[in-house]
């Protein structure tokens, strides 16, 4: 066994600054990455890093920077002491996980902390496309009001609500929508039976759910096994008083698509915090539909998510260091090869086994 040596981790940027007090108190030495400075800098330190804190502006680092401050196989080739990436968020996206678990780096997420300001969000566009409240505030500040009786919106009370993807966002969701009294239908393959008796929904096909559900609300992550998940036909299927809805990723849903089902009356709005190109341009033509509201991707930035995301993120990186298993590792299977190169890199042995369950992609 070598020498213990002191770890190394890089980031691009915290959600708080309480994740740098945190680390402050650890022996692991901490440093900022500059998607601005010269790029020879930003490999030097990459290339010294045992862990990487992966960049957060991924509309940044994939349209200005470039893509190489991902973690996928270019920046993994050149980083040969990597052994762990985390993600800010419950999104992992930017991070090619079968590369890395290739490699024998663990890959981490923060999915939980920012649960509660996502969910909160969700509910918003519910509440705001059914009662037409952006509807109205915007023909409020256009001019003479005329008949309000066209501003007639709906309740949430006895809707049924559709769920892609039941994880720590999507759960949350279903408990805040509890007071209306709504049927909750749920498509998440990796549901079992009694955890969706629990949380008092319904386990049906997406088919189904598109069919049925007077909301569709899309919480899961963006894999290979969930992009272009909702296109032409599920946007066909819903019923044209029914609102899509979506806080997780663009390329889950077919924008093309949906634009036709909103441009024909399809379906009857939209909510939208995310978009194929984020930040999206101004003459995205989704952006000038009545029926649509969005928001640039903030659904889960509030002070407070904000904040716990920080504290995991810094407190999950100190497991890691200190040669636990990380609370949130999305690839368990990396974890033999794992362990042999923590030991040859860092000199020490970190836990012995990991229990071999597989992550679930499709919630969050």
């Amino acid at each position: 066994m070598s020498t213990p040596q002191r770890p190394r981790l890089v980031y691009e940027r915290w959600t708080d600054p309480v994740a740098g007090d945190i680390l402050e108190l650890s022996d692991v030495d901490v440093a900022k990455l500059d998607l601005n400075m010269p790029e020879e800098r930003s490999w030097a330190a990459l290339e010294s890093a045992h862990g990487y804190q992966v960049a957060t502006r991924t509309d940044v680092a994939r349209i200005a920077a470039g893509t190489q401050w991902l973690a996928g196989p270019e920046l993994i080739q050149r980083c040969r002491n990597l052994l762990a990436v985390c993600s800010a968020g419950a999104g992992y996206d930017v991070i090619d996980v079968e590369a890395c678990t290739r490699a024998g780096i663990a890959v981490c997420n923060n999915s939980g902390p920012g649960a509660e300001a996502v969910a909160e969000h969700a509910l918003g566009f519910m509440l705001d496309l059914a009662k037409r409240i952006t509807v109205a505030d915007r023909a409020l500040r256009s001019g003479p009001l005329g008949d309000r009786l066209r501003l007639q919106g709906s309740q949430l009370l006895g809707k049924t609500l559709g769920v892609v993807g039941l994880g720590a966002i999507g759960g949350r969701l279903v408990e805040l929508c509890a007071p209306f009294g709504m049927e909750v239908l749920a498509f998440d393959p990796y549901l079992d039976a009694q955890t969706a008796q629990a949380r008092g929904v319904q386990r049906v096909a997406l088919a189904e759910l598109i069919e049925r559900a007077d909301f569709v609300q899309v919480t899961c992550p963006l894999t290979a096994e969930t992009q272009g998940l909702i296109g032409a036909d599920e946007f066909a299927a819903m019923k044209p008083t029914a609102f899509f809805i979506t806080t997780a990723r663009g390329p889950i849903h077919d924008e093309a698509a949906l634009l036709a089902a909103l441009e024909r009356g399809e379906i009857a709005g939209a909510g939208l915090d995310v978009f194929h190109e984020e930040p999206p341009r101004q003459d995205n033509p989704l952006l000038r539909l009545e029926n649509v509201i969005a928001t640039p991707h903030t659904a889960g930035i509030t002070v407070e998510a904000a904040r716990d995301i920080a504290v995991a993120t810094a407190t999950q990186w100190q497991a890691i260091f200190a040669g636990d298993v990380p609370p949130r590792l999305l690839n368990p299977d990396v974890w033999p090869r794992y362990r042999e190169r923590f030991e040859e890199i860092l000199g020490v042995s970190p836990a012995t086994s990991v229990a071999a369950e597989r992550p679930r992609e499709v919630h969050t």
